[in-house]
């Protein structure tokens, strides 16, 4: 999925989505797969596969398009995510500040002082860290000040509501009231509209992502992608 500055219109970057091509069951989402994985313990090489993949694509793009890779619970609290950050990196070339890891708050609230330690660490290697899907989980103002967080991403089920539900409106409004004050960027998930992109852009949203702006693709299309996307912007900004 994609990302968008909607203060510009530029392309930031885009979030890696892994599916399975099964050979009988054609293509899975993650939600028929992933959790089995976890429970087996195979999600710990999946997830550096991601890892990597996410990081050699992203390398291959121009100017300082971002990526962005979630991590699962069991790959979060592994001894070896540091370490597997770094070699993904030196491997694909990709400098640290255009990968972006995502990671849910109920990660955080399973081992806090933990989880703080692996935070400091990843961004000490010069890499971003998100809190995804912000406002469905615990949503703890004191996790916000105690973690080294670089972006919020509000859930799209606040921004599915966002043209007919004016509660909706006001927790967007004050997320980034929030984010302002605690200086992290925030990102929209799940656009459709253009009347959610107006909102959002008038609440002061930093980044927006959804099937508005693209929908998922193959990475061997991403390249295609971002030059229709650029030059759409350009010839906005010319006109």
């Amino acid at each position: 999925g994609c990302s968008s500055d909607l203060r510009s219109g530029a392309l930031t970057g885009a979030e890696s989505l892994i599916r399975w091509k099964h050979p009988r069951l054609g293509l899975l989402a993650p939600t028929e797969f992933v959790a089995l994985a976890e429970e087996s313990g195979h999600i710990l090489p999946v997830g550096c596969w991601v890892l990597r993949e996410a990081c050699r694509t992203a390398a291959t793009w121009p100017g300082d398009l971002r990526v962005a890779v979630n991590l699962s619970a069991l790959q979060f609290s592994s001894p070896t995510l540091i370490d597997d950050v770094r070699r993904a990196l030196s491997a694909s070339g990709l400098p640290p500040y255009r990968l972006e890891l995502e990671i849910t708050e109920s990660l955080v609230m399973r081992n806090l002082a933990g989880a703080r330690a692996t935070l400091g660490q990843v961004r000490a290697l010069g890499v971003r860290v998100a809190l995804d899907d912000f406002g469905t989980g615990y949503s703890s103002l004191s996790n916000l000040r105690a973690l080294p967080f670089d972006t919020i991403k509000i859930d799209g089920a606040f921004v599915r509501d966002l043209g007919s539900d004016s509660q909706a409106v006001a927790v967007v409004q004050a997320v980034v009231g929030l984010a302002k004050a605690l200086r992290m960027t925030i990102t929209a998930e799940g656009v459709e509209s253009a009347a959610q992109l107006e909102v959002l852009t008038r609440l002061g949203v930093h980044d927006a992502q959804g099937y508005l702006l693209a929908r998922p693709a193959p990475a061997a299309e991403f390249g295609a992608l971002v030059e229709g996307w650029t030059a759409r912007t350009a010839a906005a900004e010319s006109a």
